[in-house]
């Protein structure tokens, strides 16, 4: 967990009362899930993990009149949920009510994932969890910009078409002949090519290959970086790449090996025997072992 250092005053921080509640709401939900704070607890950053397995990074704002007003929302997400608060509610009810709006999200990213799967999409690696459109190929000078309704993303999206006047005339004509046949449980490539009335053209093999390896996480899980600082006190493990890697084969996440073992030692319920250090992976809590360095 990082600590971030806010500049701010004494009169700023929250009262010990306040720190105490925070800290104690915290614990519900789990250290282990915290990834950073500032120093006057007004901005947590919490990993969640979705159905899927797939981690988002909220932060978790409080304001001057917390836990009086409801705190907001930062999150890389197509939209954030409006929170339901009381004056019982506690920052686990935040995170249930994100665990509940990603389930909502699932069908919206298994479209997406549909296209950039069975399609050719352009700027495949600028897209994160918030993007919910899709710039696809149709040919060598012709292109479709998709943008698929979170709320609905089976339904005949918006779209908009580039290239040459003849060849977007002839499919802006085929897209308004054809759009009542769109179906909404049939899959979006099929459903677009009946659209457009042409062959799709296919991903390229290797963004084909990046798609399916997406989740096997370059970046290390804890430390959020693929290598790690050129640094004395670092020794053998400095400037080096994740070295370590969940067995779980639905999870898969990698790490730095010194950043698990760090990471392992601020949970309480790790154990060490001889020069190893057992617990749980941070993402699927399936188990871990990693050796201490001398």
């Amino acid at each position: 967990m990082e600590l971030e250092s806010t500049m701010q005053g004494k009169d700023s921080l929250p009262s010990p009362a306040l720190c105490r509640s925070i800290f104690s709401q915290i614990e519900e939900i789990g250290w282990e899930h915290l990834i950073k704070a500032t120093e006057d607890l007004s901005s947590l950053t919490f990993r969640i993990l979705d159905e899927k397995g797939k981690c988002h990074v909220a932060e978790i704002i409080l304001s001057h009149n917390y836990p009086h007003a409801p705190p907001s929302i930062n999150a890389d997400l197509p939209s954030i949920p409006k929170l339901k608060w009381s004056n019982t509610s506690r920052l686990i009810d935040v995170i249930n009510q994100l665990c509940e709006h990603l389930k909502k999200l699932q069908e919206v990213w298994s479209t997406l994932e549909c296209i950039d799967n069975n399609l050719s999409v352009i700027g495949r690696k600028e897209q994160g969890f918030a993007t919910t459109h899709r710039h696809i190929s149709l040919c060598e000078d012709c292109s479709i910009l998709l943008h698929i309704n979170p709320c609905r993303p089976n339904f005949l999206p918006e779209c908009r078409f580039f290239g040459s006047d003849e060849k977007v005339d002839q499919l802006l004509k085929n897209w308004k002949k054809n759009s009542r046949n769109w179906k909404s449980d049939k899959a979006f490539h099929e459903n677009l090519a009946t659209i457009l009335e042409t062959e799709l053209p296919k991903p390229p093999i290797s963004a084909t290959t990046a798609t399916e390896n997406r989740d096997e996480a370059i970046d290390c899980g804890i430390c959020y970086v693929t290598y790690l600082p050129i640094d004395e006190e670092l020794g053998s493990d400095s400037g080096c790449a994740p070295d370590y890697k969940c067995e779980n084969t639905s999870c898969m996440r990698a790490f730095h090996a010194v950043c698990l073992r760090d990471w392992l030692r601020t949970i309480t319920t790790t154990r060490q025997s001889f020069d190893v250090l057992f617990g749980n992976c941070p993402y699927c809590s399936e188990p871990v072992a990693v050796k201490i360095c001398d």
